[in-house]
């Protein structure tokens, strides 16, 4: 039996456990570096299985095993943890039982297809010729994110990780298939909270005012130009602004106005400059209109570059175990993903799991009305379990 053969058996075997893992995990959500009852779920299958972890970053585990530890070979696969504050409009019957809390960026999937590699590539033993070592990761979704706290800790050296893959769920992508891109992939993201500070008064005595509404209006309007005029057309760059808050009314014109938006781009030089020219553009505008401003731009996770040449093996595997028609080379990705941190320090490879339902339309991530295909868990698992071994055979 061939190695592609093997895994899609276990695979096939240990579908029925696997699904019912992650449907337990999405009816029991839990947010940000609060994933207590998940990482104790995560840590009793891992017993289960004789696997070995040590707790990380709070909430997040890492697990380890291989068969020949002689070899310097060591490779991670990383799942996510964390939940949306998203209230649940799926009606499945398994559907969150937490108000509020919904998996609606499938990180369900995630850790399921993470943990059914684990009982794979246990079951595999001395064929894996060297180390893997399996990261669960709290905190994808809030800012500074798992990632960075993880690499902090330093539990990704000794030995060091020569490699790391990760992929996430995409209901556009048919169940059964996979996306893949080298290079450029995902934006980086910023948040941007601005205060605008002036005179409120009577709508109908403006003259009488410094209006705040207005200088913030101008903002809006003014700071696009900062995408349009001074970015290189050929570099993905966003700036939306998704909340203004003014409280005056028909006639009251407020003293303070609040925005907040995103800026998000895929070239970290032009990022920094972009800052500035915010910064700058939104100050003087307010000063122009006899208001006063702060502004607040905190810096969120980096643009998420694949290595290529890792990327390109990746592909290949892919071919292998899949077949090509069943692989789509994606277009960029304007989301943004804290395990961008990890490819500033491994050789990395970050990919699509196809989750759609065919001849339907398909709710997208973070709505809550995201559902997930669940014919995809045997690729989920099967698909990095056989990544991680032809990787550590190169």
């Amino acid at each position: 039996m061939t190695l592609k053969d093997e895994i899609k058996a276990i695979a096939s075997g240990i579908r029925e456990d696997i699904l019912a893992k992650r449907r337990y995990l999405h009816q029991h959500p839990e947010l940000s570096f609060k994933e207590f009852n998940t990482s104790a779920f995560i840590k009793k299958s891992l017993d289960e299985w004789g696997i070995p972890w040590i707790p990380v970053a709070d909430t997040g585990i890492i697990a380890t095993l291989g068969g020949n530890h002689k070899t310097a070979n060591t490779i991670a696969l990383r799942a996510d943890m964390d939940a949306l504050p998203i209230h649940e409009n799926t009606g499945l019957a398994f559907k969150s039982v937490n108000p509020g809390v919904m998996h609606a960026c499938g990180h369900d999937l995630h850790i399921a297809s993470l943990l059914g590699a684990a009982h794979i590539l246990k079951r595999l033993g001395k064929e894996i010729n060297g180390t893997v070592k399996l990261i669960f990761q709290p905190a994808e979704e809030i800012l500074p994110g798992g990632a960075i706290k993880i690499l902090q800790e330093g539990v990704l050296q000794n030995p060091k990780v020569n490699a790391i893959l990760g992929q996430h769920t995409m209901p556009s992508i048919e169940s059964g298939k996979v996306g893949i891109r080298k290079g450029m992939f995902m934006a980086s993201m910023d948040e941007i909270r601005i205060k605008v500070k002036g005179k409120g008064g009577h709508g109908a005595e403006p003259h009488n005012n410094n209006d705040p509404v207005v200088a913030a209006a101008t903002m809006i309007v003014t700071l696009q130009q900062i995408v349009s005029r001074y970015n290189n057309p050929k570099t993905p760059t966003v700036l939306s602004f998704g909340k203004i808050e003014a409280n005056g009314s028909t006639n009251i014109i407020p003293d303070t106005v609040y925005i907040e938006g995103t800026f998000r781009t895929m070239d970290e030089h032009w990022r920094d400059e972009a800052h500035e020219k915010i910064t700058r553009a939104t100050k003087s505008i307010a000063h122009g209109l006899g208001c006063e401003c702060d502004i607040d731009i905190q810096k969120g996770y980096p643009s998420l570059y694949n290595c290529e040449v890792l990327t390109d093996k990746i592909h290949s595997y892919m071919r292998e175990y899949m077949g090509d028609e069943s692989i789509i080379e994606t277009d960029i990705w304007m989301a943004s993903e804290d395990f961008a941190y990890y490819a500033q320090n491994f050789s990395s490879c970050f990919y699509l799991l196809g989750t759609g339902y065919p001849n339907r339309i398909n709710s997208s991530l973070h709505t809550p009305a995201m559902e997930i295909n669940e014919e995809c868990i045997e690729t989920g698992m099967g698909l990095m379990s056989y990544l991680a071994v032809k990787k550590l055979e190169d």
